[in-house]
Parts: structure tokens; C-alpha cells; sequence
């Protein structure tokens, strides 16, 4: 069974209509013993990052992504369930992050003419090509909304890089763990066989 974390923000509903459209049900839950007794976690997120660690946190739900990712579980976080994998985010002050993967969360700091947030279609480029982008070309297109982006601390998680006007982490990849800064949800074929390559492993 897939499981989506509800801990209230994010787009629930159109990411589990995202894997039923590749053929594979995924419910949403914040009961703990569904969400541990689950083959394969989903962490996705939108909107500010100490709102989204801090219902995490009340809802007793850090130790199951934790467990999870111990026990070799297959997990997926998406945008903002991407950034709350790392130490540190500085959006709105300095927050603290779950620390499964070590790095900060920074704001774009772009050219005049480069609007924040990153809205829109951008390309990704392998540095390593995980098994959830099985099939899938280098340098597809994906749907991004965000004004964050994750620097990883050890440059072997990055698996791929989008560029904004600079090159920054798009997706990462250890072990079990994968998490995209773009939304699979929303990124039409490229991103539904994300998320089938995630169901079928």
C-alpha cells in the first residue's frame, strides 16, 4: 500500500489522483498505524516550511518518515516534502528541519528579470539517474512552483539539477529515499511515470 501523509498542507488529492491514473491506489492518512503499516510513504507539502514541520511535529508523524526510511521503505517527498528532509530552512527566520539529509534551505537570489517564486516549466538534468526516473529522457520538463531551494551539504544525494538562472538541486536520491523540488503531480506524462517507476518498486 502507498501511503500520503495528511498533516493538512499540500496537495493531497491531486497526488493521489496521480498515482490512479498510473493504475495504483494510494491512500491519505495521518492515522500512525496505517502510515506504518504502509510499503511505500509520500511526504508532499505546500505552502511555508515552519507551518508544515511544526503540524508534522504535533501530529507525532516525524518518528513514521523516520521508521520508514530506517526500514528500507520506499519514500517520495515532494516540494515542500523535499526541503523539510534537511537541517535548516531560512524561509521566515531559521527552522529547523527533520535532519535525515544534512543541508539548508535557501531563497532564490536571482537576477532582476527572474521572478520569485520559480513558477512554471523547467528542464531537469541527471548527475545520477535514480529508479523512479526509469524511462524517463534526460533533460524532460517538469512543473515547478517554489521561492526555496535545497543545498545539500554532500553533493552525492543530488541526482538532478534544474537551473534558475544557476544551476540548484532539483531532486535527490539515497538509498530508499527520493524527493523532487518539482511537483510529479502536475508535470503530465514525464511526471506520472515518476510516480508509476515509484509504485512499481
Amino acid at each position: 500500500m502507498i501511503a500520503i501523509i495528511d498533516y493538512q498542507m499540500g496537495n493531497l488529492r491531486s497526488v493521489q489522483k496521480g498515482f490512479e491514473r498510473v493504475g495504483h491506489a494510494a491512500a491519505i492518512s495521518a492515522d500512525l498505524h496505517t502510515l506504518a503499516a504502509a510499503d511505500k510513504l509520500v511526504l508532499p507539502g505546500v505552502g511555508a516550511f515552519a507551518d508544515a514541520i511544526g503540524e508534522l511535529r504535533r501530529r507525532e508523524l516525524v518518528p513514521v518518515i523516520q521508521d520508514a526510511i530506517a526500514a528500507g521503505k520506499p519514500v517520495l517527498g515532494i516540494c515542500l516534502g523535499l526541503q523539510m528532509l534537511f537541517d535548516v530552512s531560512y524561509e521566515d527566520g531559521e527552522h529547523e528541519g527533520l535532519g535525515i539529509l544534512s543541508g539548508e534551505v535557501r531563497r532564490f537570489d536571482v537576477p532582476p528579470e527572474y521572478k520569485v517564486p520559480h513558477m512554471g516549466w523547467n528542464r531537469v538534468r541527471y548527475v545520477r539517474q535514480p529508479p523512479i526516473f526509469a524511462g524517463i529522457p534526460d533533460e524532460s520538463y517538469f512543473y515547478f512552483v517554489h521561492s526555496y531551494y535545497v543545498v545539500p551539504r554532500d553533493d552525492s544525494v543530488t541526482a538532478g539539477v534544474a537551473d534558475y538562472p544557476d544551476p540548484f538541486c532539483g531532486m535527490i536520491w539515497r538509498d530508499n529515499l527520493f524527493a523532487t523540488q518539482f511537483h510529479p503531480e502536475k508535470s503530465q506524462a514525464a511526471g506520472l511515470a515518476v510516480l508509476k517507476n515509484f509504485a512499481d518498486l
